[in-house]
């Protein structure tokens, strides 16, 4: 037991789709001590939107900068109150994470071109949000290229490249807005800009970039050298192969520095100057961390989307996976594969679904979701006849296609909000199951499953639900904001507290007493249900399909009628 003189603190730093999230973790045990959340102030609940197209979506980056030292002032004041013994001057290191892949056009010295007064209004200047799917032609053309000349590039993140990430977004502003890309000196990921100001190391040519962008949004692998080769890049449009020289050539894990924070940054938020900050990652993959992640364990991080992390050992035979994410050396915990799958909406399924339609029947979105939920837990399984495919963002995983959209198959004259907000719940664990067995049909064997984020500790009817849909027990991360105590575990081990990410998950992780327990009799009806939501996943999702969807909404009666009889 660590003596409380010698106690010893870090700060993790999440940044979301729509605030920053600052935690002062103790680094001897992984409890939180204090924190602190700033929304964003730009757009709406800090997305920059276009109406005229549904597929864009921006962030302006000095919401970034102005939310660092808001939250983070405000978690050392609470810290301080919160715990007798803290002192900022314990404080031995800083984490970062954030959603990806986000990347923003910078000038030569890695200022945003956001904040130069020529280029504020422009969405085109801003970042790049995770869930943009502006480039869906550029990212099919990124796919097609590379499957001519580059296969192995695919190997490695799926088979498919996706709209949702780095050089498909680039690409689209290269064609979109060239006033944008002409003046941008080069780009960068949320992920390693944050650490990057934070340090004062903003120039690209030198700018610490992470491991986990890189390797999963960009195609990088040490095994070809880096970065995708000038050669393909030019085949795709010769001004990416220009790009490419302003880029980088190495990307480090998380549990490295990235470099001291400055005096500058230091004084504003109340912390000594020269506390290392790590190499950036993406939330996701700091969720696994913080949720014990380790092999045989998936970790789901349930919030608006999902993202499905797994690790393996890499000397192990891990086959490429079709649909993945990517499978990246040390993207999660270094010395082990990184594996990244996930789903495009999830909780945003659900908010849409309340905001759209139940706002004004229950007077608020919370009061919608709370009552929706209440009235769908009284509900058996099937009893609806309702089956929804969980596309209302297109699909992530396993098909990678931004053109996917929503389906609600079975409604009648007499289906209640409940029933459709309960089948959205259950899309949504079709799209979780699907996941699990494309990990394990290709060798990746899931013997635990840990979720985290809001919606896993908030909703137990939801863990109920995936637990009865997968036949799987579902557990809960100990720690309420697991993302951001994975970016501390990073700041531990780089400063100093551990040897190595596994030794600190040791002290610092843990899971919830409670376990939700799959029931039989729901299993046996989910089943069912989930051959149905196979059919229609490969009949609008695939090429392939070419069977008749005759019986769908027969059986879907059938066992809505077994269900009620029973």
């Amino acid at each position: 037991m660590t003596a409380q003189a010698d106690r010893r603190y870090v700060l993790g730093l999440d940044y979301g789709t729509n605030s920053v999230r600052a935690v002062v973790v103790s680094a001897d045990d992984g409890s939180e001590i204090a924190e602190a959340v700033t929304e964003y102030p730009s757009g709406e609940a800090g997305i920059l939107l276009d109406p005229a197209d549904p597929n864009l979506a921006r962030q302006n980056p000095a919401d970034y900068l102005d939310g660092f030292f808001a939250c983070t002032g405000e978690a050392i004041k609470q810290a301080a109150k919160t715990d007798p013994q803290f002192d900022a001057k314990r404080v031995i290191g800083i984490g970062v994470d954030t959603t990806g892949s986000t990347p923003l056009p910078v000038d030569r010295e890695g200022q945003p071109l956001a904040v130069n007064p020529r280029f504020r209004n422009d969405p085109a200047a801003q970042a790049w949000l995770w869930k943009d799917h502006t480039s869906y032609a550029e990212a099919a053309e990124i796919t097609e290229k590379a499957g001519k000349l580059r296969p192995q590039y695919l190997g490695k993140c799926g088979g498919v490249y996706s709209s949702e990430w780095f050089w498909s977004k680039i690409l689209h502003c290269r064609r979109s807005a060239p006033r944008v890309f002409d003046a941008a000196f080069s780009w960068v990921e949320a992920a390693d800009f944050v650490p990057a100001f934070l340090t004062g190391s903003l120039d690209p040519r030198t700018m610490k970039r992470g491991i986990c962008p890189a390797g999963h949004k960009a195609m990088y692998n040490d095994a070809w050298g880096g970065l995708p080769d000038k050669e393909f890049l030019a085949a795709v449009d010769p001004a990416l192969a220009d790009l490419r020289d302003r880029l980088y050539d190495r990307a480090l894990t998380s549990d490295q520095p990235a470099g001291k924070l400055t005096r500058e940054a230091a004084d504003k938020a109340g912390l000594p100057a020269g506390i290392p900050v790590c190499v950036g990652t993406f939330d996701a993959h700091a969720g696994g961390v913080g949720a014990g992640i380790r092999p045989g364990v998936l970790v789901k991080i349930i919030g608006t989307s999902t993202c499905d992390m797994m690790i393996a050992k890499p000397d192990g035979e891990v086959a490429d996976v079709p649909g993945l994410c990517g499978i990246v050396p040390g993207s999660i915990v270094p010395s082990y594969l990184g594996l990244e799958a996930g789903q495009s909406a999830v909780g945003d399924i659900f908010n849409w679904f309340v905001g759209q339609f139940c706002r004004k029947a229950y007077g608020s979105d919370a009061a919608a979701h709370e009552a929706l939920t209440k009235e769908a837990a009284e509900l058996k399984p099937g009893a609806s006849g309702l089956v929804a495919l969980d596309w209302n963002n297109g699909n992530r995983t396993i098909l990678v296609d931004p053109l996917l959209t929503g389906l609600l198959v079975g409604q009648t004259l007499h289906t209640r909000p409940a029933e459709v907000y309960r089948a959205l719940i259950e899309g949504t664990a079709f799209g979780a199951l699907t996941i699990i067995n494309r990990f394990e049909e290709y060798g990746v064997k899931v013997n635990e499953i840990v979720n985290c984020g809001g919606i896993a500790e908030k909703n137990p009817l939801v863990m109920q639900i995936y637990a009865d849909v997968t036949g799987r027990p579902m557990k809960i991360s100990r720690a309420s904001q697991t993302c951001a105590l994975g970016a501390a575990i990073y700041a531990a081990v780089a400063g100093g507290a551990y040897a190595n990410v596994p030794a600190a998950q040791a002290k610092m992780t843990g899971t919830k007493p409670r376990v939700f327990e799959p029931k039989a009799e729901a299993v046996k009806t989910y089943r069912q249900l989930y051959e149905i939501y196979q059919m229609l996943h490969d009949a609008f999702g695939t090429r392939q399909w070419q069977s008749s969807l005759y019986e769908v909404m027969k059986q879907l009666i059938r066992i809505r009628e077994q269900s009620r009889r029973s």
